[in-house]
């Protein structure tokens, strides 16, 4: 594969990102140093490569940015050379335009937050980081510069770095540094999501419905409540599009329409209609807002601005219409929080009836901007609450000429929008609609509505904690003990759903796998069969690397078999493997592990050999059979089961010298393998 094959057009999943945009395919490797790598809505490059700090906030729809460290300005900036910075550039550029590009820019910033210690390690030790494989007592410390949560991680990246390292030009561990750095991590154990006592999970679901419900009841009323005030600010301020635009209302904008005194502001015609406790009193909604919204002991009374309270009620439909989805579905938050409010199929099927299906888009194990989730019809009650709040709501976003809107935002709003009501005091209410408000915890809307639990009822008992235990045997008994509340979180909701799923003995593992979008059959029994002991990570990839790995240190065990022949006898063999009693398998593997005794593959067999080898083997077994006719490598054992493969070996040598040039580099090379083949067979044949 050359170089141009191998870079490709940028892959970040944005409009801003198109194959007519200047910075979407890179003019050279590696990219000059003036070329733009992050280009606005308006066309403004935001950065080039070589500056400091790459802002990547035009694609990630929120303040994200990469620093290479070599010009800190503050205490916490990250500190690298200027030579291992313009090397971590390179790789970032790499993920961004590399054949195994990223689509985000949020998977971008985890990338090298995950790797960027070891550029800082590297300056630290006055080294590029282009040679650390030429170090290694500085690459063994890489195990403890990187974080346990990201380490797993950063072998997989250096793994990948390292398959490609003809065309990035350059590496940074070699293969006997990939295996030393896995054998160094520490175990890093990641402990299983909690499943919810079906008590507390009946609880919370029961609850969450009620409020659902309550909005379906009082849905007209608020509907109209709600359109009733937006006429009031309408007439006050002229439009409702003036109402957004209080520079020109100076003197109005002192008092809310609900304000008394606005009655004969100014001197400005306006029919007074009453303070909004008294308008909802009028709709029928005070008891609603008060049972959900309102702390206990207050009213609506008080104050112009208690219309605030109509705004904190819708905003809270969106919240626990998210919830109830999630109980019934198993998505991921951001998918949930994701969702417009076309969302939802209903599909006729003859012999199973009516099939509720979810459209939306899923971005973590499987890459899908049109994917679909099965559940329950129970979800219907949800996304009708939150579709009607939405489509309120984007009246009033239409109206703010600060607002950009586009026909889909119209068509299909999000479910889950910013308060844009004229009486809000939301933040941020200029943003496009896709840059998304960030999504709380389950903890915090409970906490942020106390009357939507009873926190009585959400207390462990000793029932809870024995089922619990046997599904996740990994609960931290300092949170989850008997008599405490329990900490509702969002993942707990998708682990308990997979777990009640493959329960019932009614759902496929291959079903449970499609609902919970994960890649492999493996991670769906992980989560629904609470494999505490299996490290099963959503990042396969991650799993797959460092198994490799391990497999290299397994591997070591055979060697004590009469497989593998050392061309100096068994005392030489004896000599390579005396650290440990070949019956202690276990001890054995450990030191297999740490690399005290090492082993790599070559044609003829395998090397001992700690550490690189300048001559080889992989791919030229010259000086490891001894066709230099200085004898063959002491540290190489040839293997009896690679007797064939060496034969066929010996034959297409053969071939290759009847037609190689007498006299030439090529006939001499050739000449010398065979004779180190020839060695190996002889050592084979002869113990």
């Amino acid at each position: 594969m050359t170089l141009k094959i191998a870079l490709k057009g940028l892959g970040i999943d944005s409009l801003l990102v198109l194959p007519t945009s200047e910075n979407y395919r890179l003019p050279s490797w590696p990219p000059p140093d003036d070329f733009p790598v992050v280009i606005d809505s308006t066309g403004r490059v935001v950065s080039r490569y070589r500056d400091t700090v790459w802002d990547l906030t035009p694609w990630a729809k929120q303040a994200l940015r990469l620093n290479f460290g070599d010009n800190p300005t503050r205490k916490d900036d990250p500190i690298a050379t200027p030579e291992n910075a313009d090397i971590a550039r390179q790789i970032a550029a790499w993920w961004l335009w590399g054949p195994h590009s990223v689509r985000s820019a949020v998977s971008l910033k985890a990338r090298f937050v995950c790797l960027f210690p070891l550029f800082a390690l590297c300056s630290t030790e006055g080294i590029s980081a282009a040679e650390l494989w030429k170090f290694p007592r500085v690459a063994d410390q890489l195990a403890q510069a990187f974080s346990p949560s990201n380490a797993v991680e950063a072998l997989t990246h250096l793994h990948a770095l390292f398959e490609q390292r003809e065309q990035l030009g350059f590496v940074i561990l070699d293969r006997e540094g990939l295996r030393r750095l896995e054998a160094s991590l520490p175990n890093h154990q990641v402990k299983q999501t909690p499943y919810i006592p079906p008590r507390i999970w009946s609880y919370q679901v029961e609850r969450l419905r009620t409020f659902l419900e309550d909005f379906h009841y009082y849905r007209e009323r608020l509907e109209a409540c709600f359109q009733f005030c937006v006429d009031i600010y309408t007439k006050y301020y002229g439009t409702l599009t003036g109402a957004f635009d209080r520079t020109h209302h100076s003197k109005k904008r002192h008092f809310s329409p609900f304000d008394p005194r606005s009655r004969n502001a100014f001197g400005i015609q306006f029919e007074y209609e009453g303070r909004f406790s008294e308008i909802a009193q009028r709709f029928g909604i005070s008891d609603l807002l008060r049972k959900w919204v309102l702390p206990k002991g207050q009213s609506l009374d008080g104050a112009g601005r208690s219309i605030i309270t109509l705004s904190s009620y819708f905003t809270m439909v969106g919240k626990v219409g998210t919830a109830y989805v999630l109980n019934f579905s198993m998505m991921r938050i951001e998918e949930a929080w994701a969702l417009r409010a076309d969302c939802l199929d209903v599909e006729e099927d003859d012999d199973f009836g009516k099939i509720y299906l979810l459209r939306g888009v899923t971005t973590k194990t499987i890459e899908d901007d049109d994917a679909r989730w099965i559940t329950s019809q129970f979800t219907e009650i949800a996304i009708e609450a939150m579709a009607c709040v939405s489509r309120l709501r984007m009246v009033c976003a239409e109206a703010n000429l600060k607002v950009p809107i586009t026909p889909t935002d119209v068509h299909a709003p999000y479910l889950v929008l910013r308060p844009y009501e004229p009486w809000s005091n939301a933040k941020n209410t200029g943003e496009p609609l896709s840059v998304r408000p960030a999504y709380p915890s389950y903890q915090s809307i409970i906490e942020m509505y106390p009357q939507l639990f009873d926190l009585e009822q959400l207390k462990i008992t000793n029932e809870d904690l024995q089922i619990a235990r046997l599904i996740t045997t990994t609960l931290d008994r300092d949170i989850f003990s008997v008599g405490k509340i329990w900490p509702l979180a969002w993942h707990q909701l998708r682990r308990t759903g997979a777990v009640n799923m493959l329960a019932s003995g009614l759902v496929s593992d291959a079903s449970v796998q499609y609902q919970l979008k994960h890649t492999t059959r493996a991670m769906s029994l992980y989560y629904g069969q609470g494999y505490s002991k299996v490290r099963l990570n959503e990042d396969t990839l991650n799993h797959y690397v460092r198994t490799l790995y391990e497999i290299l240190s397994k591997e070591i065990v055979l060697l004590f078999s009469d497989r593998f022949v050392s061309p100096y006898g068994d005392s030489r063999k004896a000599e390579i493997l005396k650290i440990v009693d070949p019956k202690d398998v276990k001890k054995l593997t450990k030191y297999a592990k740490t690399g005290e005794i090492s082993w790599r593959q070559t044609l003829l067999g395998g090397c001992a050999k700690r550490g690189s080898c300048e001559f080889g083997g992989i791919d030229n077994v010259i000086r490891c059979g001894g066709g230099d006719r200085l004898g063959p490598c002491a540290d190489a054992l040839f293997d009896r089961h690679k007797k064939n493969s060496i034969q066929k070996l010996a034959s297409l040598i053969d071939e290759r010298l009847s037609e190689a040039p007498l006299g030439s580099p090529y006939h001499e090379s050739l000449c010398a393998q065979k004779n180190a083949v020839e060695n190996a067979l002889n050592v084979l044949s002869t113990n």
